[in-house]
This record gives C-alpha cells, structure tokens and sequence, in this order.
C-alpha cells in the first residue's frame, strides 16, 4: 500500500456551551460561570506539542474551532491558541480559520478581537430565525439577537461568514421553512450550511421526540429550498453546503477529501496518514472536560493502540484495507463534484479494482460514475447515498 501525505487541517475543541439544546449529540456540556479558560488554553498547547510529530513536517492548510460553542472563550484565549498552533506546526499561506459562535456570545468588542487573533470564517449558529421554532429547539436567543450577530460580525470585519440553518423542525410547515432560508438569503452570507433535523440518540429529543414535519412536507422543503438558494447565486457543492462566488468551506472539504487532520481539546479526533508504515489511523482524546484537564496536570504519558503518545488518554485505531473502500467512499461522495479518481491510491492505497464488482453494479444503476477523473454520485445516487454506502458496508 502506497501512501502520499495529504493536506492537514486542525480541529479544536472548545466543549462548553451557556446551555445545552436538546437536539445535540455533541461533546459539550453546560458552562458555569467559572469556565476554567487559562488552564484549557495550556491543556490544548499541550497536547499539540504531544501531536506534533503527526503533522510530519506539514504545515496547517485550516484550523476550526467547533464545539460546544467556541465564541464563549475571549478573544485574548483564541488569540494564543492561534499563536500556539502556528508556532508548534506552523501555517500554510492563505490559512483558513473558522470560529463557530452562537448568536448568544455576540459582543462587538469581543468578535473584533476573534479578528485580530486571526480568525478570518464566522459559522454563526443561527438554526431558525423565527422564535417560535427557536424556542422549541432550546435555543438561548432570539430572531433580533439572530439578526444582530450577522450585523456584528460584519462589522468586526468578516467577509466570509457561514449560517447555519436546520429545516424539518417540530411543528415547521413549508412556508416556515422557507421564510427562513429567505431570511438568511437576505443576510447575503458567503455560505449556507442548509441540512434537516434528525434525532440522535444521547439528546433530550431523543428520550422525547417532538412531532416532526411528514416525508411529503420534508421533500417540499427540500426540493423548493434547493430551488431557492440556486436562484439566489448558491452553488450546492455537498449534500447541506451551499456557497457563493466557490466561498466553499475549505477545512470540511478536507475532510470530504480524505485529508489528514489533527484533534484537539476534549473529545476531539484526528486522522492521520502513516505513509512509512503503510497505514492510517484515527485518535480522539479523553472526553470529558475535567478528565481533559486533570490529565494535563498529571502529565502522565500514556501509549495508544497507533503507539503514538499522549497524557491525553482516550484511544486510537488503524484502519483497516478492508474497511478502506466504505471510509473513503462516505467522504467523497457527500461532494457533488467527487475526489479525483487518484485520491483513491494516493489516500488509501487502493486502487480502482478495490471499490469492484459494487462500483460496476452502481454504474450500470446510474448511482455513481466517474467524471472528468472524479469519482462521484450522480444525481440519483445523491438522492439515495445511503444505499449507495450500504452496499460497501454489507460487503
């Protein structure tokens, strides 16, 4: 198995939150008012310094701070985790570096200082903009706090801000869904994070559902939804990713790529390719906060299953030549346009013949197909991606 080292991108954790939705599967827990900043800033220099030798010598194409909600930390916090991470790896020209934030953190002041620290993507969790629905999914703000955090960030300076947007929620009929999307169409944002919601297991919907939207009324809003965002200029380029002017959200096409990634904070995974050992592995840290942190303050180095280490617990494993085709395929195929049919060997190892007889069997159904060397789904496979993947996955 051949391997070429890929692009690497950083993904932070940050995993408090003022409250927690009950939607949210995520790592993240409710923040007191006493979230320990200083002593994470430290524990994420740390297990960087640890992680380092995994970027073998490449520097950071994109960083994103997810979580939780990242916002929630000062800008002076952000400020020095960007300046750790660009003296311990180091930054590659034209770095991309996003900051999710909830319409409850906007402070001007603080969002100028995300500015100057070097965060220069906003993804604003908007979800709805009417208060009904928002009050419904648990959201701590509101349509005129909504409305407000774009303003804000405009004015602090971004010019490339994502909105994200969820549609098929309890109670939504199709005229509310596309009031929203019309709402934040008007915003004018470079990018459009549209998707619908589902309920997963460990949330509070989960243990209560809601009553949600019918298929039929689903697949309105979808299809007249879609209709929309491409008359307004937005180029749907994944299956929830809309943006204008090709402003595409370049750390998570990294990892629709099958790029490498390292994680860090509480919970965080990362993905990185071996090529001198013809393997490729996945690490994530400790998850809860405290255990984060307390394993900081130990300093106590542990060996994970990829022999790499860390004080930061949590586990590792190396993928597989068997379960290569599916990971590489449930990537690739969220991009409309696909990955390059070379990405396949470079990435992987693999070679065409691997993704055969079920590759030529979704070719003759008009599934999938490879265009302009792209290994994508075709309209029809996007519709039904999940079948697609259930094929590699029974195999």
């Amino acid at each position: 198995m051949s391997l070429i080292l890929p692009p690497l991108s950083l993904y932070i954790h940050i995993p408090w939150c003022i409250r927690k939705c009950p939607y949210c599967d995520f790592n993240s827990h409710q923040a007191n008012n006493d979230i320990p900043e200083q002593d994470y800033v430290n524990a994420l220099r740390l297990d960087l310094q640890q992680d380092a030798v995994l970027a073998q010598g490449r520097k950071l194409t994109s960083i994103f701070f997810g979580g939780g909600t990242p916002s929630i930390l000062s800008a002076n916090a952000i400020a020095q985790i960007l300046q750790d991470a660009e003296a311990i790896i180091g930054f590659e020209p034209n770095i991309e570096i996003t900051l999710e934030a909830n319409p409850g953190t906007f402070e001007q002041e603080k969002f100028s200082g995300f500015r100057t620290a070097g965060v220069n993507r906003l993804s604003i969790g908007i979800q709805s903009f009417n208060d009904v629905q928002l009050k419904l999914l648990g959201r701590v703000h509101g349509r005129d706090e909504a409305l407000r955090a774009v303003d804000v960030a405009r004015k602090a300076g971004f010019d490339n801000i994502n909105l994200d947007l969820m549609h098929g929620l309890p109670q939504q009929s199709v005229d509310d869904a596309k009031a929203d999307l019309a709402q934040a169409i008007a915003l004018a944002p470079e990018h459009i994070s549209w998707y619908q919601l589902t309920i997963e297991q460990n949330t509070a919907f989960y243990s209560a559902p809601p009553i949600l939207p019918e298929e039929d009324i689903l697949a309105d809003i979808q299809d007249d939804g879609q209709a929309m965002l491409a008359a307004a200029g937005y180029e749907q380029y994944e299956i929830s990713a809309y943006a204008k002017n090709k402003q595409r959200a370049r750390h998570n096409i990294n990892y629709w790529e099958f790029g490498d990634y390292l994680g860090i904070g509480a919970g965080a995974h990362g993905k990185i390719t071996q090529p001198e050992r013809a393997r490729i592995i996945r690490l994530w840290k400790t998850r809860l906060p405290k255990h984060y942190l307390d394993a900081a303050a130990s300093n106590k180095i542990s060996t994970n299953l990829a022999g790499h280490q860390n004080v930061f617990g949590g586990g590792s494993d190396i993928l597989s030549p068997e379960s290569l085709p599916l990971e590489f395929l449930m990537n690739v195929l969220r991009l409309h346009e696909g990955a390059p049919v070379k990405y396949l060997t470079e990435r992987t190892g693999l070679s065409l013949s691997a993704l055969e007889p079920q590759w030529v069997e979704l070719t003759q159904k008009g599934l999938v197909e490879i265009a302009e060397e792209n290994l994508c789904p075709t309209e029809l496979g996007r519709r039904f991606l999940n079948r697609v993947l259930e094929t590699y996955a029974l195999s």
